[in-house]
């Protein structure tokens, strides 16, 4: 499981007191505990933290890199702060996100396959976040094309069809899951397929319980990927035992364990 940690964003109290305050310690703290628990990758969003977006998050993008070179998924909806940015990034790196319109796609997949970094793709397009499966994958299967188009290795592609919160529309989980269950099916090698996890249970009650639930199901739909909170310990264990499961590794009493340390 590819597990983006989602916890550096300027939309936590925290994360956005460090932004303001230049405190080094509190994202280098944050980065080194959700690695240590088993993210793969790190999501850095300033959120409205700074009014300087750039220069937030290149400062977030230094400070993390002095004590890691895991991935870094840059996760901004400017335009103008993605291309300033992505080639100051040392390492792996994610633009995180673009949109299906063709015009948008594009631009992104250039500026990703230009600097050999990874694509986080949204199923939405001018008309917002779509009503249907159909929809869903039309989009989905739109951004491949336009990676394919440009270059960009089917490895660095990740497909978002955007889960909404289940109290608010209760269709979206299982068209997420069927999309996802369709996309893998859309290349070979297939696309990773992504979901931003928490947004499954925003503002319910039970939202550890929902979370690690789904990310469960979606898993045995397909799902590689996602961008959630790895210090979250059963959330982990969920995700590793769904692949247990699906005989993505073999049972030992202290599978667990065995997962964390590889």
């Amino acid at each position: 499981m590819y597990v983006i940690g989602e916890r550096i964003n300027g939309m936590f109290a925290d994360v956005k007191k460090a932004i303001q305050e230049k405190n080094a310690q509190t994202i280098q703290d944050l980065a080194r505990r959700q690695l240590a628990a088993g993210a793969t990758a790190l999501d850095l969003n300033v959120g409205p933290a700074s009014g300087d977006a750039k220069g937030a998050m290149m400062w977030l993008v230094q400070t993390v890199r002095a004590v890691c070179d895991a991935p870094l998924a840059i996760d901004t909806a400017k335009w103008d702060v993605m291309q300033a940015v992505i080639p100051q990034v040392p390492g792996e790196k994610i633009l995180n996100s673009t949109k299906a319109d063709i015009e948008i796609a594009t631009e992104y997949v250039a500026l990703a396959a230009a600097h050999d970094a990874g694509l986080i793709g949204l199923t939405i397009d001018a008309d917002g976040v779509p009503g249907s499966l159909d929809k869903r994958v039309e989009l989905g299967a739109q951004i491949l094309a336009v990676a394919m188009e440009g270059g960009l290795p089917m490895e660095k592609v990740f497909i978002d069809p955007i889960i909404l919160p289940v109290n608010v529309s209760p269709k979206t989980p299982l068209h997420c899951m069927q999309a996802i269950a369709q996309l893998k099916n859309f290349a070979d090698p297939p696309p990773h397929l992504l979901l931003g996890l928490s947004n499954v249970s925003q503002r319910c009650t039970n939202r550890s319980l929902i979370n690690r639930t789904y990310l469960a199901m979606c898993i045995g739909a397909g799902l590689d990927a996602a961008i959630m909170d790895p210090l979250d310990t059963e959330l982990m264990d969920s995700s590793i035992t769904a692949e247990l499961l699906l005989e993505k590794m073999i049972y030992c009493d202290s599978y667990l364990a065995a997962a964390r340390g590889k």
